[in-house]
């Protein structure tokens, strides 16, 4: 659904919920709450989302946490990552989550001092956030304080995807033991690779690659289990799909576009580096 054209200068934003009742409630309360707002488009599932958003570079976007395909946090990290790095590109839109009630999440968002707003959207509570949205709208017209909020925002969306927000598991539940080895099969047979061995763990549509220094294995294990099995300070993640052996980094470098590409002592390629993950890469 999408709204009538936005008044020039106008802030805007996208409506992520898949919940039509829902996403008309917030719209209508936002209205009250809001009226120079323009709604520039309402979508009902993350992938949608991210389109929408890297379309129409809305000044704020609401995500849903839990939409078919794709949880809201993996869809603004998505956004992040695919947000364009020039410097004539706009900001990041500010992000507010909306969220059934849930304790876990809510104290969370308190943490990390981001937006969240619980269904069903109440009128007070949206008033505190729309507040808060204004002043960083308004903070974020004073061109050389952009990039400080957007590292902001970065930072306190690593912080949550952490944390595993939006995700089945339970979050009281024992972290997993460190992974030692990766068991793949190949035809008839199950190989043992060692994970002191691996480079590069990739996602790749259905399978992750999982990279030696020789080798390539492909595994049905989804990234976001073997995470947590990984120690962090080995392994660092640098795009939402791909994790490499910190110790194996060669160089890091950064084309015109102002975007990261890393090579591997051990490997050919260059691997991306996400806007999300830029941060590690910093000159002592």
């Amino acid at each position: 659904m999408t709204s009538a054209s936005p008044t020039v200068n106008a802030p805007t934003a996208l409506i992520a919920e898949d919940e039509p009742l829902l996403a008309a409630a917030l719209q209508a309360e936002l209205a009250k709450a809001w009226p120079e707002l323009q709604i520039a488009r309402q979508v009902g599932d993350g992938l949608s989302a991210v389109s929408a958003a890297l379309e129409l570079q809305p000044d704020v976007v609401f995500f849903d946490i839990r939409m078919p395909g794709q949880t809201g946090l993996d869809a603004a990290a998505e956004m992040a990552d695919e947000w364009p790095q020039e410097e004539d590109a706009p900001p990041l839109p500010a992000i507010v989550f909306v969220t059934a009630y849930d304790e876990y999440a809510m104290a969370a968002f308190e943490a990390q001092a981001t937006d969240y707003l619980l269904k069903p959207v109440q009128a007070d509570r949206l008033a505190q956030t729309v507040k808060r949205l204004q002043e960083r709208l308004s903070a974020r017209q004073q061109a050389a304080q952009s990039p400080a909020l957007d590292e902001a925002a970065l930072g306190q969306l690593r912080a949550l995807l952490g944390q595993g927000i939006g995700q089945s598991a339970s979050p009281a539940a024992a972290p997993p033991a460190r992974l030692q080895v990766i068991q793949a099969s190949h035809g008839q047979q199950i190989h043992m690779v060692p994970v002191d061995e691996v480079l590069v763990f990739e996602a790749a549509d259905k399978y992750v690659r999982v990279l030696t220094e020789e080798k390539e294995w492909l595994i049905r294990t989804p990234l976001k289990e073997l995470l947590p099995q990984l120690d962090p300070d080995t392994f660092w993640q640098i795009h939402r799909g791909t994790v490499v052996r910190c110790t194996a980094i060669e160089t890091v470098e950064r084309d015109e576009a102002g975007k990261l590409r890393l090579r591997l002592r051990q490997r050919k390629e260059a691997w991306p580096v996400s806007r999300l993950h830029a941060s590690r890469f910093k000159a002592m």
